[in-house]
């Protein structure tokens, strides 16, 4: 057994970031600075957009990209009920209502469903798009690439396209990943939407402790997002502000973190997609387990590895195995509790939860630090193995 307990995603600290941040702290730039502009290019060249704007968190970069997007009060936007529950609290933050959407067969909002449930559910208005349930007006899409996995974003478009709806990309989980065919081959997650947002938590592939990030094709809408990041500050000697902002800005120091990380990012992806690599081999004969497959026609990030667990093949399920886990000093974690289930939200419409409830009863994500090394993979293998029930 281990002596050390194996985290599930931790950051790697291996480059420039102490040198980087000793030159905020020596230069007294911590809070403003260049290192944020550095920081906003790097990733609007990285994922092909034009324009890139640095925030506090994710979440900060949905909330900014909804209302930008035009999102109002009692309109409703439509966002999957498999993810995090941040791009459904943005939703409600701005007094919309959220609709909940069941996933594909890689967790992922379901286009077809989507698709069903506009042609069906709807009609078409002067206004806009009509929800006949409730008789509000849609105005937007949420859809969130999990655990870096792109989503099928081609028909989630063509959705868009028909009943004129707004589409902001949570890409919060998977920046680097990016599509290899098909209408958006070459394109990367965050980039074919209306605005995308990423993320730099803690637990992300690249972190600033924090930090987020919004990127659109839009130079209006770029300019707007950092004004109002910046508390709608029109003079900034006299602190003059014609309209409500917010403090949403990215300080110096995490920005100067993320340039070096960014640095590494591509280092980092190679590691995760060789640690997928190695436990889909050795995991290949375990009955009862399998990873999380790539969609086709895409690159990952490989940022979560997704492991179903068979109760009836396995012999123990997902919440027994987690325990089993933890107790021999491997950390893992289950998919989120559903959005759509969540107490906030019981009152919301949902539309043919299915897949996701599925998953969600199976689902354990297992190690996956960017610093996890050949060796803790095998352990967490043979610890799977050692922890199978015959018959």
């Amino acid at each position: 057994m281990s002596d050390s307990y194996i985290r599930l995603s931790t950051p790697f600290i291996t480059g420039n970031e102490i040198k980087y941040i000793k030159e905020c702290l020596n230069s007294g730039w911590v809070a403003t600075g260049d290192y944020i502009e550095k920081f906003e290019k790097i990733i609007a060249s990285h994922v092909g957009a034009s324009y890139a704007v640095a925030c506090v968190n994710g979440t900060t970069g949905l909330y900014l990209s909804l209302q930008l997007a035009g999102i109002g009060i009692d309109e409703e936007v439509i966002v999957p009920t498999l993810t995090f529950i941040s791009p459904v609290n943005v939703v409600r933050h701005l007094m919309a209502e959220p609709i909940f959407m069941d996933c594909d067969d890689f967790m992922n909002l379901d286009p077809d469903k989507l698709e069903d449930f506009c042609s069906r559910e709807c009609q078409m208005t002067a206004r806009g798009l009509k929800n006949k349930k409730t008789d509000k007006i849609i105005r937007a899409i949420i859809p969130v690439h999990i655990f870096g996995n792109p989503c099928r974003m081609g028909p989630i478009m063509e959705v868009a396209d028909k009943y004129n709806l707004k589409v902001i990309e949570d890409a919060t989980e998977s920046l680097g990943s990016f599509y290899t065919e098909g209408i958006y081959g070459g394109k990367y997650t965050g980039t074919i939407g209306n605005f995308g947002v990423f993320s730099f938590n803690g637990n992300k592939i690249i972190t600033t402790g924090g930090g987020g990030m919004i990127v659109t094709d839009d130079e209006k809408m770029a300019e707007r997002a950092k004004y109002l990041a910046n508390q709608a500050k029109d003079d900034p000697i006299r602190y003059v502000h014609n309209e409500i902002g917010y403090n949403f800005r990215l300080s110096n120091i995490q920005a100067a973190m993320g340039v070096a990380q960014m640095e590494k990012l591509d280092e980092f992806i190679t590691i995760k997609k060789r640690n997928y690599e190695l436990y889909l081999s050795l995991l290949q004969n375990v009955e009862g387990l399998s990873l999380l497959g790539i969609p086709s026609g895409t690159s990952p990030n490989y940022w979560f590895y997704s492991l179903i667990v068979e109760k009836e093949k396995y012999g123990m399920g997902r919440d027994e195995l987690l325990k089993a886990l933890e107790d021999r000093k491997i950390q893992s974690r289950p998919l989120w509790h559903l959005n759509h289930l969540q107490k906030p939200y019981l009152d919301c419409q949902s539309y043919r939860i299915e897949k996701a409830l599925w998953f969600n009863e199976r689902v354990l994500n297992i190690p996956c630090s960017s610093n996890l090394t050949e060796k803790e993979v095998e352990f967490v293998v043979s610890t799977l193995k050692e922890l199978k029930k015959s018959g």
